[in-house]
């Protein structure tokens, strides 16, 4: 009796499945988590900001040492203008593999104030906390967590979510499938950039200059945050953006406003007044043929849309602001509606600095983010012909005496490159395999979305390459990215590994 159950017992055993590939990955995460934490502490150490060129050079060796303790054969491709950040470059080719994938990320990352973060924090000092510092979290150390790591932890520091995570996903991602022995089934080319914050401006020439190199099937783009809701989301295009600078001028010389109020024009309330003009109370752009030319959604693209979960009112609770914009449409509707957004104002000094004086000039700077059918080179030329209609004369240079003198209302506009929308069809087969292998990875359905809000270069790589792109992000969507106490969610972290694992196994 004995020797039968010991005979049903190993029977029963042997019917039980080995760990399929996704369980294998989080097998490994799992008992990599303190070491992968502990790089991507150093990785997020170092400063990468535009402006500082030799610690963006010292974060792209950096990647490229991780590529190499990967065992991924890398080079730093460079663009022809020089002291241009160069990409690194990666590649793993598979035996037999008949398509290719390349993974995309940005090594660098925006500017800082370091004034503006928590008094705690330090923008390249990265630290842990037990949750969301604004809603109750505390510093930690990773020795008091564990391992396992709690995965709603948060690391502080900027970048962490935009975009080393990305980096952080993709190659522990590879990482993952080697030490498990998983073989992928495409061939991999990992290409991370150093110039996205800025616009991407030497992008096209990098991809024209090394397009036998970049040949793919598919370009899977890691960057950006996952549904508000927290499930994994799979985005097929982004909006396009160029940012527009815009002074106003007043006196020559600060006056007393006492003295001066009331007669000598203030540029403060000029610039408040034209830039009132551009947006009604709704957040509907007023500037004359500013939608004119959307490419309206398909029937498959507005299906999706209704299909994302509507988490509206839970997010507006969380922001704290009575009423959204909109006229009643959702965020996911206007997400695929062309903006026009104020990115900050400067006239003079407030608080403490505050003096009583007419300041001499007012500016603005403004971010227009583009759908399909949008130009920006266009878009910027709608708003410059609706601050002339607005009766300012229009300058791209400092004005002569002559000028200051001549026109009442004077407006000195320069404008960025900037790059248009991308959109990703969502029939295109790849894609679709993408979603799926994304789908293997949660129990939860994989929010399917036309166009993400943010901007990425993703129409470089159409007008360079003839590219598909597909998004995949992986921060928590409350990481604080562009801005002070910029976070990432640890559990958001792992399961980009995972994520990016998955894609790798694509057939």
């Amino acid at each position: 009796m004995k020797k039968l159950l010991l005979l049903a017992l190993v029977a029963l055993l042997g019917a039980v499945p080995a760990p399929g590939p996704v369980q294998k990955v989080r097998q490994f995460r799992q008992a990599q988590e303190p070491q992968l934490l502990a790089e991507f502490e150093q990785l997020v150490a170092i400063p990468n900001v535009a402006a500082d060129t030799d610690n963006l050079r010292r974060t792209a060796l950096f990647v490229q040492d991780m590529m190499r303790r990967r065992g991924i054969g890398t080079q730093l491709l460079a663009a022809a203008t020089p002291g241009v950040p160069p990409v690194v470059f990666g590649e793993v080719r598979t035996p037999g593999a008949t398509r290719t994938v390349i993974f995309y990320a940005h090594y660098d990352g925006q500017p800082v104030n370091p004034a503006q973060w928590r008094a705690e924090l330090s923008p390249f000092r990265p630290v842990l906390a037990t949750g969301p510092l604004d809603r109750g979290g505390q510093l930690a150390t990773a020795s008091a967590a564990g391992p396992p790591l709690n995965p709603d932890w948060r690391l502080y520091a900027r970048s962490a979510s935009d975009d080393k995570a990305g980096v952080m996903a993709i190659l522990s991602g590879y990482q993952a499938l080697v030490a498990c022995k998983l073989k992928p089934r495409v061939n991999i080319k990992f290409f991370f950039e150093g110039e996205e914050e800025r616009g991407s401006p030497h992008l096209a020439e990098i991809l024209a200059r090394h397009k036998a190199r970049l040949a793919s099937d598919l370009w899977v783009i890691c960057d950006g945050p996952v549904h508000q809701s927290g499930r994994k989301q799979v985005v097929f295009g982004a909006r396009g953006d160029v940012n527009m600078s815009l002074t106003v001028y007043g006196p020559r010389r600060p006056l007393h406003s006492g003295h001066y109020g009331n007669w000598a024009p203030n540029p403060a309330l000029a610039l408040a007044r034209l830039l009132a003009s551009m947006e009604d109370s709704t957040g509907r752009v007023r500037v004359p043929g500013f939608y004119d030319d959307v490419t309206p959604l398909s029937p498959a693209e507005k299906t999706a849309l209704a299909q994302v979960p509507n988490l509206d009112e839970t997010i507006r609770q969380e922001l704290g602001f009575a009423r959204p914009y909109g006229r009643g449409q959702s965020l996911v509707e206007l997400l695929n509606q062309p903006s026009l957004n104020i990115n900050g104002m400067q006239s003079a000094n407030v608080g403490a600095q505050a003096a009583n004086v007419i300041p001499t000039t007012a500016a603005a700077v403004l971010d227009l983010r583009l759908v399909p059918g949008n130009d920006a080179r266009r878009q910027v030329q709608k708003v410059i012909r609706h601050i002339e209609q607005q009766g300012y004369h229009v300058v791209t240079a400092e004005p002569t005496d002559a000028e200051r003198a001549r026109y009442p209302l004077l407006a000195r506009v320069q404008s960025e490159p900037g790059y248009n929308a991308q959109r990703t069809r969502l029939d295109l087969p790849m894609a679709r395999q993408v979603v799926a292998a994304v789908q293997t990875t949660v129990a939860d359905p994989v929010v399917v979305l036309p166009t993400m809000g943010g901007s990425l270069p993703l129409y470089v790589f159409e007008q360079e390459l003839q590219a598909h792109t597909i998004t995949v992000p992986v921060a928590n969507y409350d990481n604080n990215q562009h801005a002070e106490n910029e976070n990432i969610r640890l559990g958001n972290l792992w399961a980009g590994i995972e994520t990016m694992a998955a894609i790798m196994l694509l057939k």
